[in-house]
């Protein structure tokens, strides 16, 4: 259960699993990314059965007749509930997937896990696996994934920075040589921000958002909404908090643009301490290199703008964001990373 695992060890697994809050992403050697669907599911209370998994279940959300609950077994980047988090594993698998893993006699499992996961998240995550079949879990630091996953130079002895923006946190290191420098964990994610806008909403404009009107802010400012030169207002469609029934109105962007600033002052704090703990030739290093954004939430749009406005360093969002960090366990487990030379007297 080390997360400082080596790559020799990583090139054993068969399977990788990066289980999110919002997301659940399993990569399996050869197949390549098998499972990218919502971490929820749907369960019959009287019966205890699941009834959906992944993208159905959340569809369900909030929506649902009294005896059918959507549960989330994934919280703040750990699992909060094991049994739950097998089974809907289970289900997104397939039986055919399954069934081709259950052939290998010692089947090896490698999950990212936030930076700095207290032991028991660990041991959760592992339990989850183990429960799948796993014989043995390796655990890396989600940080690191990332990193491989969206091709920064992190073997290399100069500074990178990441910002990984899950849904119900933000982790934000500098990493050189292979490993982290310095890292922090804010408890600020792509939830909060929706929330905050939902709030804004609510207490301005008397509008309560359905819960389906998936990221809300995404629909309202589409395109380039949240940067200064995007469109002034934009209509919501909602239901009025006292009457109940449905209206839509004209919302300030720049008002939201506001509201949306009170969660980001927490990532940009988070982002001032590391690089007040970082060596400063590293911090040299950053001027020019800047923040790779990578995480689901790092599409918010005008999310990169406002970082860049912040720390006046330049910001780039990785190319697939949302999937960099299963993608960099995968080229582990296949052997496409190179180990770093430490040795180069031999050379």
């Amino acid at each position: 259960m080390n997360a400082h695992v080596s790559l020799d060890q990583l090139r054993r697994c068969h399977i990788a699993v990066d289980l999110g809050a919002a997301r659940t992403r399993v990569f399996v050697k050869g197949v390549g990314l098998a499972v990218d669907q919502p971490s929820a599911a749907a369960v019959n209370t009287r019966t205890g059965s699941l009834i959906a998994v992944g993208e159905f279940a959340e569809r369900m959300t909030g929506r649902t007749p009294g005896y059918i609950r959507v549960v989330r077994p994934v919280s703040g980047g750990s699992v909060v509930d094991v049994e739950m988090a097998q089974r809907m594993l289970r289900h997104l698998l397939g039986e055919k997937l399954r069934r081709a893993l259950r052939r290998k006699p010692w089947l090896r499992a490698a999950a990212c896990t936030p930076h700095e996961a207290d032991p028991l998240a660990q041991r959760a995550a592992v339990e989850t696996l183990v429960g799948l079949g796993a014989r043995r879990v390796e655990l890396v630091d989600t940080l690191v994934a990332a990193a491989v996953g969206c091709g920064l130079p992190v073997e290399r002895a100069e500074a990178t920075m990441i910002l990984v923006c899950g849904a119900a946190t933000t982790q934000v290191a500098v990493l050189s040589l292979g490993s982290i420098v310095t890292a922090e964990r804010i408890k600020v994610g792509g939830e909060a921000i929706d929330h905050a806008i939902v709030q804004h909403l609510r207490h301005r404009h008397e509008l309560m958002l359905p819960s389906q009107s998936v990221r809300p802010l995404q629909l309202a400012l589409s395109g380039n909404g949240l940067s200064p030169d995007g469109p002034t207002s934009t209509e919501i469609h909602g239901r009025d908090v006292a009457t109940g029934l449905a209206r839509s109105v004209q919302v300030d962007t720049a008002a939201v643009r506001d509201a949306i600033h009170t969660p980001l002052t927490a990532v940009l704090d988070g982002i001032g301490k590391v690089l007040r703990d970082c060596p400063p030739d590293l911090v040299a290093d950053l001027a020019d290199r800047g923040v790779t954004m990578v995480g689901g939430s790092a599409l918010l749009p005008g999310l990169d703008q406002m970082l860049r406005d912040a720390t006046g360093m330049p910001v780039t969002i990785a190319e697939r964001p949302d999937v960099c960090a299963i993608l960099g366990l995968g080229a582990m487990l296949e052997g496409r990373v190179r180990p770093m030379v430490l040795d180069p007297l031999s050379a």
